[in-house]
């Protein structure tokens, strides 16, 4: 779960690139003459030409080497806590009138990514201790400025001032458990543990009694509202908007949309990697712009409970091959090869790497609110990196170490509607021969072994077992891929790079920002029965 958010999105290739260098018009087309319908070029043509085209790759390389400078400069800045002195520099480096659309988006977007920190990090150190005086019982001035010299909070010195999370106050009790009994009010997680439990049971019973993964399935009736605040977008302005909605999957489907609030401009394919329905509508005066679709889809259990036995080496399928590589927040830092090392050893089986890799991570690695995954810039090695991290960090970790070792995985999120704690949820699958793909979710083996302390230990090892290979009714499952482009693509940067389940809003080439609108899910179990 984040707490705010942001991305970016741009058109234009190199023939953007290229017109918008003084020159290239003119070398294009210099000292050329026809002749039988063929472009010739005589001696003194030709060495213009030349020396035209050597000017062109210079200015490139100038351009190219400026602009790296200023972000790298910039970056330097923030890192020291001197982001008016990072949004200076980079404003000034939009002045210059010949960058190329890519690039001027990617100074823009840097720009915009300290707003967003900013806003990740509300509290001053007072205004964090006076939310902590609500929340720990007999908290004292002495004991909070020791958790702040231990590094119990996560801040950010900016320009000057130390600033506090958003959500130190709940990330203090996941990543350290022992002061729930300080807790105020008293947390009591005993059904919620129950219910997870019971549902474990109930799908594992029953995929192994009728030898399939998919089993007892029922019927969601959904309703998601998006609403963009008064002042979001000028009035009359058109806002844009993309609301997630199911995709379709072997244990995901009947999928019907059923109301809007607007007739949608453009609904994406059932196998959308990012799939949403988009909207047009135009802004309200001092009233809030509302975005709304209706939809019911059918959602099984699965449990596929994998033995490493029956498990065969990855084939060499090219389908499997955009799941092996680097890509967007996966990627093999020395770190990572060396954790994944120490986890996977010598092992060679998949499964048995697989589940070490999920094991680790559900015995090391903390649960935390999470900063807007736009503002990190490798997810993967950050969760690494601090021991701690939401749903989707988890997941990025994981994928990432199954991918170093030759086992496909890929993204999956939407939102989990577990009753009583319905949130936006991140998980994955990974591919093992010869049972396709599972879905696995690190977040569950971490709330299985550090969270739910109301169970007996078996009946927690039960629960982390089953997410490895299996999954509960509660998914809706809109993305199959991670840092995917929306249908149709935005004009403005995008809220949310990575992820895509609490909707992406703009207005002409503006991005409505997280703190612009709400969103909202809700959900009932249809007891009519599923509709397959």
């Amino acid at each position: 779960m984040r707490i705010k958010s942001v991305s970016v999105s741009g058109n234009g290739g190199p023939e953007a690139e290229r017109l918008a260098v003084p020159g290239w018009r003119a070398w294009s087309v210099f000292g050329t003459r026809k002749k039988s319908g063929s472009v010739l070029l005589d001696r003194n043509s030709r060495l213009t030409c030349a020396a035209t085209l050597l000017l062109f790759l210079v200015m490139s390389t100038l351009v190219f080497a400026a602009e790296t400078d200023v972000l790298q400069e910039a970056e330097r800045l923030e890192e020291s806590g001197r982001f008016r002195q990072a949004a200076t520099a980079l404003t000034a480096a939009l002045q210059d009138q010949t960058l190329a659309g890519p690039k001027r988006k990617s100074l823009e977007f840097e720009i915009d990514r300290l707003a967003r920190i900013r806003l990740d990090f509300p509290y001053s150190k007072d205004e964090l201790f006076a939310e902590l005086k609500k929340s720990v019982v007999d908290i004292t001035g002495d004991e909070f400025e020791s958790w702040v010299k231990e590094g119990r909070f996560d801040s950010r010195e900016i320009d000057g001032e130390l600033r506090f999370m958003g959500s130190s106050v709940s990330n203090l009790f996941f990543r350290y458990p022992e002061l729930n009994p300080r807790r105020i009010p008293v947390k009591d997680t005993t059904a919620l543990d129950k219910a997870h439990y019971e549902a474990v049971v109930a799908i594992k019973k029953a995929a192994l009694a009728e030898k399939k993964p998919y089993v007892l399935p029922k019927r969601f009736h959904m309703t998601m509202t998006v609403r963009a605040k008064p002042g979001a977008a000028p009035a009359d302005a058109i806002i844009r908007a993309w609301l997630p909605i199911p995709r379709e999957y072997p244990f995901q489907s009947g999928i019907e949309l059923l109301e809007f609030s607007s007739t949608p401009k453009e609904i994406a394919p059932p196998d959308s990697p990012i799939r949403s329905v988009y909207f047009e509508q135009p802004a309200r005066k001092d009233q809030p712009t509302e975005f709304k679709v209706v939809y019911e889809y059918t959602k099984s259990g699965v449990y596929f409970g994998p033995e490493a036995a029956r498990v065969l080496s990855c084939p060499n399928d090219p389908a499997l091959k955009p799941y092996l590589g680097e890509a967007p927040h996966i990627v093999f830092t020395p770190e990572l090869r060396a954790l994944s090392q120490q986890i996977a050893g010598g092992e060679t089986n998949d499964c048995v790497k697989a589940k070490k890799f999920y094991e680790w991570i559900a015995g090391n690695i903390k649960y935390s609110y999470a900063i807007e995954y736009s503002t990190i810039r490798n997810i993967s090695e950050y969760c690494r990196a601090h021991g701690y991290g939401d749903c989707g960090q988890e997941a990025l970790l994981f994928m990432t170490l199954c991918r170093l070792n030759g086992i496909p995985a890929r993204w999956q999120s939407g939102w989990d509607t577990f009753p009583n704690a319905t949130t936006i949820h991140d998980w994955c699958e990974i591919y093992l021969a010869p049972y396709g793909w599972i879905p696995v979710d690190p977040y569950m083996g971490i709330y299985a072994m550090r969270y739910a302390t109301t169970l007996k230990d078996e009946q927690r090892r039960e629960i982390r077992d089953f997410f490895f290979g299996g999954q509960d009714w509660y998914r809706m499952a809109a993305n199959s891929e991670h840092s995917q482009t929306l249908t149709p693509p935005k004009h403005s940067m995008r809220s949310d790079d990575v992820d895509f389940q609490r909707g992406e809003l703009e207005w002409g080439e503006h991005n409505i920002y997280f703190n612009q609108y709400s969103h909202h899910l809700d959900w009932k179990e249809v007891k009519s029965g599923p509709k397959e």
